[in-house]
């Protein structure tokens, strides 16, 4: 495999993950305009990307493969958990 193999193989890995995380951010600050209106879009794009990239492969290493469901059932949960850090929980502690 040659580098640009190895970089398209890796930009398609994590692809889901940056999908998931910046359109779910975008629909969080829709559906909860006031509450979140505080918090930048950017940074609640950046934490979901960034723990779905993590979930992904965490179920890469713990399964062995990558396209498995529980994967990316687990993507869904760290970017709920990570939505809620940045846009709630870590935000009351300021």
């Amino acid at each position: 495999m040659g580098p640009l193999d190895a970089f398209w193989h890796l930009a398609n890995f994590f692809a889901p993950a940056v999908f998931v995380g910046t359109v779910s951010s975008l629909a969080v600050k829709l559906l909860w305009r006031r509450s979140l209106a505080g918090v930048p879009w950017a940074r609640l794009a950046a934490w979901s990307s960034a723990a779905a990239a993590l979930a992904l492969l965490a179920g890469l290493w713990w399964l062995g493969r990558d396209g498995k469901m529980a994967a990316y059932a687990a993507m869904l949960a760290a970017v709920a958990l990570a939505q809620w850090g940045a846009g709630w929980g870590l935000r009351r502690g300021r």
